[in-house]
């Protein structure tokens, strides 16, 4: 039998030349949607800072639409994958969604660039999130991650509320998104830094406490 053909040097370099150039035009495009939003944001800029051209950026992704709708999905991916690392099976259902709530809050805390896409992409209404036939599926995993949890701790008795998975993943994501999106005009009416590393574990844990109070309560 003959030996599989390999691909030569020069065709694997391409190829990782490629994947370089989109992977740089995707983190570039992500930091000029946050910062511009998606009417705000210029190919051109992109291709100036990436080095590259617009015509270049084109071949890659279509359109200024795709490419927006392509950071969108690079960022729900993120998190969601982040998600899919808890080890629901190993841990009791109160210890799996304290984790859940706090992968949570340590994802938003990091990736300030999402609640900001996010925001941006509110204000449109999301009509470019709902042209992603990837979205859908990505996000899947997050409720019915949820929902093995909750399955869990009902039948061992641990949670004693019935509530739905979507409903949760709304409550955790409703304080995370809270307090990076908000936390400057909150900081200017209250006098509070709720970013604060200071006030960082406290509100870190007030989430859990909140989320596993609500699902044990009697």
């Amino acid at each position: 039998m003959p030996a599989p053909k390999t691909m030569p040097a020069a065709g694997r370099r391409r190829q990782r030349d490629a994947a370089q150039t989109r992977n740089e035009i995707l983190e570039v495009a992500t930091q000029e949607f946050a910062e511009r939003g998606y009417s705000g944001a210029r190919v051109d800029q992109i291709a100036a800072r990436t080095h590259t051209t617009k015509r270049m950026i084109y071949y890659y992704y279509g359109s200024k639409e795709q490419l927006y709708v392509a950071v969108l999905e690079q960022a729900y991916g993120a998190i969601r994958a982040a998600e899919q690392q808890i080890d629901v099976e190993h841990l009791d259902p109160v210890s799996a969604i304290r984790r859940l709530a706090e992968l949570t809050f340590d994802h938003h805390e990091s990736h300030p660039q999402f609640i900001r896409l996010v925001s941006i992409e509110n204000i449109h209404r999301a009509k470019h999130l709902e042209r992603s036939a990837r979205l859908a599926s990505l996000n899947q995993p997050a409720i019915d991650l949820i929902a093995r949890i909750l399955d869990r701790g009902r039948a061992s008795g641990a949670f004693t509320r019935s509530v739905d998975a979507v409903d949760l993943h709304m409550m955790i994501s409703a304080f995370c998104v809270f307090r990076v999106a908000n936390r400057h005009t909150f900081g200017a009416i209250f006098n509070r830094d709720l970013t604060s590393p200071a006030l960082r574990d406290h509100y870190r844990e007030m989430l859990a406490d909140m989320i596993v109070g609500y699902l044990t309560a009697t």
